[in-house]
């Protein structure tokens, strides 16, 4: 049976068609090449006789992405909000279909062949499973440091979490029920959304299985700063939204991440003042306290890889972006106080 066999909905004059058992919604901007490839690996998995169909949601695209998709034979939903959020796409999506089950893709990413099978039985295993994902990876980790670093970002120990990432499965009526994504936010929206999961009853599966291949497509700094600052601005305001809640998130996180960047603020400004009055023992102790940290923190991570080289960029990146983040939290703070909504922040 081929990919097209399971497509719907589909059906002759006088004939219904079949019921579809998932559908694959797609967001995407300007994703180009990124979104063909991703379409053609919906198409191309493994669905055993489940019925799927697909969707794509365009955000305002100004290259050929709807026509790929329709080429793709992807429904197409172009949506253009005024402030446009991840969140608006994905919401167009599942409410387009009366499907029982949701996988939500980005644009960027390829879909693994066996993961609906895979994440379509570890629902089955449990009524009170909302969501189930698996691993995300990054495809051209050898395309830049900032892939090869930030391909370890995307490694989480399997089993109950908190929050899923923006690939996963959704259970549709757990959706209705919290009344899916909430689209005034820029970033953290799936950790949020799974917190209003959670106070309903339902449960977050991460398997030991493969979802999906990414493309970070990150060469700059600025786009690794971007990113971070991004992730701050979430903590900032998704913490803020939950606390008090019996779901509260990213409260510790947050807390932390600011003691971290004094911490880092502090250890510069003493490496500077040494260089600046020529103190080299007080540089190199400085030197040699940062070093065995970042070591120490490889060690840690090591269970992410096994490239004693990666862990200890990995482990550099895991302090460094922490300045970034910080950085993303105070501007939402003052965005906040001014009364104002910050627009979506985009690396890419």
């Amino acid at each position: 049976m081929s990919a097209t066999d399971n497509l719907g909905p589909v059906g002759s004059v006088g004939h219904a068609a079949p019921p579809v058992d998932v559908a694959v919604v797609v967001i995407g901007r300007n994703e180009g090449q990124r979104l063909v490839d991703c379409l053609a690996s919906v198409r191309a998995a493994d669905w055993g006789d489940c019925v799927f169909e697909l969707i794509y949601v365009d955000s305002n695209s100004t290259d050929a992405s709807c026509d790929h998709a329709r080429q793709a034979g992807a429904r197409v939903i172009e949506v253009k909000p005024l402030r446009p959020t991840a969140a608006v796409g994905r919401n167009a999506g599942w409410r387009a279909t009366s499907a029982a089950q949701v996988l939500f893709l980005d644009g960027d990413t390829l879909l693994v062949p066996d993961f609906v099978r895979a994440a379509r039985a570890a629902l089955a295993e449990n009524a009170q499973r909302a969501v189930v994902w698996g691993h995300r990876r990054e495809r051209r980790t050898e395309a830049s440091v900032f892939n090869r670093v930030l391909d370890l970002d995307w490694v989480y120990p399997p089993g109950e979490t908190e929050f899923c990432g923006g690939d996963a499965l959704f259970v549709r009526s757990a959706l209705v029920q919290v009344g899916g994504f909430n689209e005034t936010l820029i970033a953290g929206e799936e950790p949020e959304l799974c917190a209003r999961l959670r106070q309903g009853g339902w449960r977050i599966q991460h398997i030991d299985a493969p979802m999906t291949y990414h493309d970070l497509a990150m060469t700059r700094w600025r786009q690794y700063w971007l990113r971070a600052e991004r992730a701050g601005h979430a903590y900032a305001e998704v913490s803020h939204r939950l606390a008090g809640t019996s779901t509260p998130l990213w409260q510790h996180e947050k807390r932390r991440n600011r003691l971290h960047s004094l911490v880092l603020l502090l250890y510069f400004s003493l490496a500077l003042v040494g260089l600046a009055t020529q103190q080299w023992l007080a540089v190199s102790l400085v030197l040699a306290a940062g070093a065995a940290v970042v070591v120490r923190s490889a060690w840690r991570a090591r269970w992410k890889s096994g490239n004693p080289g990666t862990l200890l960029l990995y482990a550099l990146h895991s302090h460094v972006q922490q300045l970034p983040i910080a950085w993303g939290q105070v501007r939402w703070l003052w965005s906040r106080r001014k009364g104002q909504a910050r627009e979506l922040i985009d690396y890419k």
